[in-house]
């Protein structure tokens, strides 16, 4: 199975999500579909999860990291993560959905219990690393 997350930030702040069925923030992002490709399933996924009214350009992707994980909502799925950074600034506004419940603005100040295990384990180190959160 392959899964796609984006990255926005604004204020050494990473974008995450709540989603109305998990008990945890996750990234921005979802499942490749049949006949997407992991870049096409990432636009596909912003549009859906942040909502019409905000505004990112598509050619401001970049994919900076993959990976193989097990799903943390079963514990034995094996997934492929790509990781996609947006060059740029989000601009609108986010709106919550059926699918989705909240935004966070995050930072290492924030408690890490809201995140999933790839936030967790891999993205936020990540972004520490790179110095685009603090």
């Amino acid at each position: 199975m392959e899964v796609v997350g984006t990255m926005f930030f604004n204020n050494e702040k990473v974008l995450i999500d709540k989603p109305r069925r998990k008990a945890t923030y996750q990234m921005v992002g979802g499942g490749v579909e049949d006949g997407e490709t992991p870049l096409e399933a990432a636009i596909r996924e912003c549009r859906e999860e942040l909502g019409n009214k905000a505004i990112f350009d598509e050619e401001k992707f970049q994919l900076v990291m993959d990976f193989d994980e097990i799903a943390t909502s079963d514990g034995k799925t094996p997934i492929h993560f790509y990781v996609f950074i947006y060059n740029g600034s989000l601009e609108g506004e986010l709106e919550t959905s059926d699918e989705i419940e909240g935004f966070l603005w995050y930072d290492t100040s924030c408690a890490d219990a809201v995140l999933s295990n790839t936030l967790k384990n891999e993205v936020i180190p990540y972004c520490v690393n790179k110095g685009y959160i603090k």
